[in-house]
């Protein structure tokens, strides 16, 4: 697979998940860094996102939930380049029966160049990044040369 330079915004697109046991964490987290997350936009699966807004100030774009379907809804953002970012705090202690959209997530992420964080000292770091606020260039798939080569 070959790659292109592009530049991830100053303006992040962040997606915020939170199995069930860890949602507490995430909410947590994101009153703590509640104005650095309010100039970007924010995706969340259905439950962690109505949970966020109501106990922060931030405007959060709900998905369905994970479990629901929420997981691959942000995939498929991913795929489009419309998440720059995943916060993503999972449960490793517990099992999860939609564990294989999980994984799926997970790889999607990787496949594309997206920063995770799955616990909240990763969060930490990703968030007081310079990075975090500023544009920068990463590398991504050239699918359309994949998609070339194939004809």
């Amino acid at each position: 697979m070959k790659y292109i330079n592009i530049n991830s915004p100053e303006i992040k697109s962040i997606s915020l998940v939170a199995h069930d046991n860890m949602k507490e964490d995430l909410i947590s987290w994101c009153q703590k860094y509640q104005e650095a997350l309010i100039p970007h936009t924010l995706y969340a699966t259905g439950t962690t996102g109505l949970h966020l807004e109501a106990q922060t100030e931030l405007t959060i774009n709900k998905l369905i939930s994970g479990p629901l379907g929420g997981d691959q809804q942000i995939g498929a953002l991913i795929t489009e380049q419309k998440v720059d970012i995943m916060i993503f705090f999972w449960d490793p202690l517990e099992a999860q029966p939609h564990d294989p959209d999980v994984k799926a997530l997970l790889r999607l992420a990787a496949v594309w160049n997206i920063p995770v964080a799955c616990n909240r000292a990763t969060a930490d770091l990703l968030i007081t990044s310079p990075l975090f606020s500023t544009s920068y260039e990463k590398s991504i798939p050239d699918y359309q040369q994949y998609l070339d080569s194939r004809s």
